[in-house]
């Protein structure tokens, strides 16, 4: 019969491990989604944290002398998974911003839908790259990539090991700031080009027929152009995702290298 006992020392490990595996589950993205079942995302923490006991199990005692230095680390894990969810969840923000400048661009700017995964308001293309985002996330194994890379957080920052380098995630920052706005731009630069183009042929047809009315038709060209543009380079929405998923694993790296 297999023994099945434990000292108070390893529950207390592995209470570490979960509580850094949970707050990156309700973080990371797809598992953070409001319409993720809280209880699917306790038993996915639950389970990938046995999985990593077995793998994990220390040799020696986590070395504490009163209740207050067990809570500082247990803050202290959960800190880790935090921002280490978080360096993957901000990435997925791109896209909305993506999304709202082209709706800008084309003229929809005040069409807005309630996304059901964040509980609000959103830009139409934005909820349309985001939904194609993690579409693609759970089709190329992006969330393996994800959890593979959780564990591997357990090796370069052990338990109670971690060191916070306020500068170096503050570097990480500034740098996914101007990767924000380059891919973002990145994505939209079909439409952007296009509703440009199309802007100086209506001030051209402005000049040679003044009598037309080129607000009211040029409203009409932009959404009926923009709509086009979004149907004709949808097969590029792939490389989209993979902006992201490279934006997603550049700024995992940068996060747990400030922590180590």
């Amino acid at each position: 019969m297999e023994n099945l006992s434990f000292s108070i020392y390893d529950l207390e490990y592995f209470l570490l491990i979960l509580t850094r595996m949970s707050c990156f589950v309700f973080v990371a993205p797809f598992f953070s989604m409001k319409n993720t079942p809280a209880m699917v995302r306790i038993g996915i923490s639950f389970f990938t944290s046995m999985l990593l006991y077995q793998a994990l199990t220390p040799a020696e005692a986590v070395a504490y002398d009163t209740l207050i230095e067990y809570s500082i680390i247990v803050m202290k894990e959960a800190v880790v998974g935090l921002l280490i969810g978080f360096a993957a969840n901000i990435c997925t923000s791109i896209v909305n911003f993506a999304g709202h400048i082209a709706d800008m661009e084309v003229g929809l700017t005040m069409v807005t839908l309630m996304d059901p995964t964040t509980q609000q308001n959103s830009s139409i293309t934005g909820i349309l790259y985001q939904y194609v985002v993690m579409l693609l996330m759970i089709a190329t194994g992006m969330y393996r990539y994800l959890f593979g890379a959780m564990a591997d957080t357990y090796k370069l920052i052990p338990i109670n090991k971690a060191v916070f380098s306020t500068e170096s995630l503050l570097n990480s920052m500034l740098t996914f700031l101007s990767d924000y706005v380059i891919i973002g731009f990145r994505m939209i630069l079909p439409v952007f080009c296009t509703i440009l183009l199309l802007n100086a042929v209506l001030g051209i047809l402005a000049k040679v027929a003044p009598q037309l009315n080129m607000f009211s038709v040029g409203i009409q060209f932009k959404v009926l152009t923009g709509l086009s543009v979004l149907f004709f380079t949808a097969g590029m929405l792939p490389g989209v995702a993979d902006f992201v998923f490279r934006e997603m694993k550049k700024m995992i790296i940068s996060f747990v290298e400030g922590m180590t």
